[in-house]
């Protein structure tokens, strides 16, 4: 399948702040590279991230100036390069979020995250080597699939990739955001789901231990930020629970001592 020379994309503006996300245009190229594979994108679902950084001291980690925005698509392959053998045209895939880490060793490249200091996927068309690459699921809608990269992943990996769960597993999840929702998921292994309505229980803490018969939980899915990082580790089981940092929706600030630290010693807790 033939590709055009250009599409249209969207670019975040230079400051002052608030960016803008303004109309661009972007230019293909006329010949591919052997490990080349030309996606054609379908849909783009948008995180957190994305609105984070168009806000001054909202975002923690650098953004490309006048960069294209999304690290989340969905796409079909439009044309591949000669060396390419993982990939057809037809296949639905996606970009991998982080580009400096695919194997577990950091790769010396300048560009690292999708729609953050590397270019983003809200473009019509794209360009990524097919080490970047992988296979989605045929079966899902593209909007469906688009969801998958970062708060799928994330979800995923918060729960230690699913190893560690079993029938007594308990987790407990913050909001109602993507993440929080894949990873409710876990219920179709089984699992039965409660809900603490925080304005109804300000010390979610307790009412997580009480619902538990006083035995606490398993994970936490944080994706408040380090404010609610004492509660969290309240909530905790008393051995070898697990608090995940996803987010930081309340921002970078808190107000507790750093002696709260120590239940992860008391605990045999785990923070990551």
């Amino acid at each position: 399948m033939a590709y055009p020379s250009s599409c249209r994309s969207f670019r975040r503006t230079e400051p002052p702040y608030p960016l803008a996300i303004v109309p661009s245009t972007e230019t293909l190229p006329e010949t591919l590279g052997v490990h080349d594979v030309v996606i054609r994108i379908h849909a783009v679902s948008l995180n957190f991230r994305d609105v984070a950084m168009l806000h001054e001291g909202r975002y923690p980690a650098p953004a490309e100036s006048q960069g294209i925005p999304a690290s989340d698509c969905a796409a079909e392959v439009v044309a591949v390069g000669d060396e390419v053998k993982e990939f057809k045209t037809g296949d639905h895939v996606a970009p991998v979020f982080n580009m400096k880490n695919l194997d577990g060793t950091e790769r010396d490249i300048e560009a690292v995250a999708l729609g953050g200091d590397g270019p983003g996927v809200l473009r019509e068309f794209a360009v990524f080597e097919d080490k970047f690459l992988v296979k989605l699921p045929q079966h899902l809608s593209w909007e469906e699939a688009s969801t998958i990269a970062c708060a799928g992943l994330t979800a995923w990996t918060s729960l230690d990739s699913l190893e560690l769960l079993n029938d007594d597993t308990v987790v407990l999840l913050q909001g109602t955001g993507g993440v929080s929702m894949f990873a409710l998921r876990v219920k179709e292994l089984g699992h039965s789901v409660e809900g603490i309505n925080y304005k109804k229980h300000a010390d979610v803490a307790a009412e997580a231990i009480r619902l538990t018969g006083g035995k606490g939980v398993d994970y936490v899915l944080n994706n408040t930020g380090p404010s609610s990082i004492p509660s969290d580790l309240q909530a905790l089981r008393k051995k070898r629970g697990t608090v995940s940092l996803v987010g930081f929706l309340e921002g970078f600030e808190a107000d507790w001592s750093p002696s709260i630290l120590l239940t992860v010693l008391t605990k045999a807790a785990k923070i990551q």
